[in-house]
């Protein structure tokens, strides 16, 4: 897990599959991703049931062992899941990290 920070309380033994996790819905479910703020990823999501029930228990886990991650999902006005992720600005180089492997995923899925 490359961009998880060292505040991080998941083990070490849990992180491949945290990163399995979230490549899948990169992957399968991501369709956009914006940095409105140097501190603030927007991702926009398939609006789906199923995502959206993902994007939640992701979310959950996540709040758990990374809490400098401050998620908010909301949705676009087309009906697309918003995903947006915030940190304070001594984390904003896990925050770019982040977004760098997401639109990496999202660029190898369309290929």
């Amino acid at each position: 897990m490359t961009w998880a920070p060292v505040e991080c309380t998941l083990s070490l033994e849990e992180r491949p599959e945290r990163v399995a996790a979230f490549d899948e819905l990169f992957a399968s479910a991501l369709r956009g991703l914006a940095r409105p703020a140097p501190a603030l990823l927007r991702l926009t999501l398939d609006g789906t049931d199923r995502v959206e029930g993902v994007v939640r228990e992701l979310v959950t886990k996540e709040q758990g062992c990374c809490p400098l991650f401050d998620f908010a999902i909301g949705r676009a006005e087309d009906g697309a899941l918003l995903l947006e992720v915030r940190v304070a600005d001594r984390h904003i180089g896990t925050l770019e990290a982040l977004a760098s492997h997401a639109a990496m995923v999202m660029a190898d899925s369309s290929a």
